[in-house]
């Protein structure tokens, strides 16, 4: 559904392409723009031409790709989300390397596709981050879990507030383990018996309490703080 403005002006998303590759950009550029809510407001060919775009035009959405010159899409992904930490990054990849995937969400990017997607799994990926919620290719979701375990065990941890913890509900740990295995709403709302839009309240709440940013610090720390076992007790 389209969102509009409290003038009633159809909002577009506006999106940045980000790759070294010209055809793709282009490619991407002509495809994207053709859908009626979304705007390609400018392309970049590397990390460094990503960042300049970004305080000229700020974009709701980056399509990122991993490996560009002069600054590598992982990089980058890190200095936006720095600076700009309401814009939502999308990595674009022929590459389904651990360690770029690791990365890339350690740093908070919101999406992690590769590139043989169609295009419209592409837009429903955007609109996707852009509503706030988590994107990640089917084909590599069991790695991402996988990694998600790999963080728990690293120096590499969420840190949360504790009150809230405390005061998490019986429901909202059943949540958190379920995000920790990495099931979509969908999939949660399968498995304790509620609705989609329960679930998404569930989420805001947990996040909320938690002082957590956005569904991936979850994943993350679900498996730290061992969820799983935490619901059963």
């Amino acid at each position: 559904m389209p969102e509009y403005r409290s003038d009633g002006v159809r909002h577009m998303i506006k999106v940045l392409v980000a790759d070294d590759q010209e055809l793709i950009r282009q490619s991407l550029q002509i495809v994207l723009d053709s859908k009626p809510d979304l705007e390609v407001t400018d392309v970049a060919a590397n990390g460094m031409e990503v960042v300049q775009c970004v305080r000229r035009e700020k974009p709701d959405v980056i399509l990122m790709d991993i490996r560009m010159p002069k600054m590598d899409g992982v990089q980058c992904t890190k200095i936006i989300k720095e600076n700009y930490p309401e814009i939502k990054i999308i990595i674009l990849t022929t590459f389904d390397d651990d360690e770029f995937v690791y990365n890339a969400l350690k740093f908070g990017a919101s999406g992690y596709l590769l590139k043989g997607v169609s295009m419209d799994e592409l837009v429903n990926a955007i609109t996707t981050v852009y509503s706030g919620r988590a994107m990640i290719n089917p084909d590599i979701a069991a790695k991402v879990v996988r990694l998600f375990s790999q963080m728990a065990k690293a120096d590499y941890t969420i840190p949360v507030e504790m009150k809230g913890e405390k005061n998490l509900s019986k429901t909202e740990w059943n949540v958190i383990a379920e995000v920790g295995k990495g099931a979509s709403n969908k999939e949660i709302a399968e498995a304790l018996r509620l609705s989609e839009g329960t679930v998404r309240n569930y989420l805001s709440t947990i996040l909320n309490k938690l002082g957590l940013r956005d569904r991936t610090q979850l994943a993350i720390w679900a498996v730290q703080s061992n969820a799983a076992q935490k619901r059963s007790e």
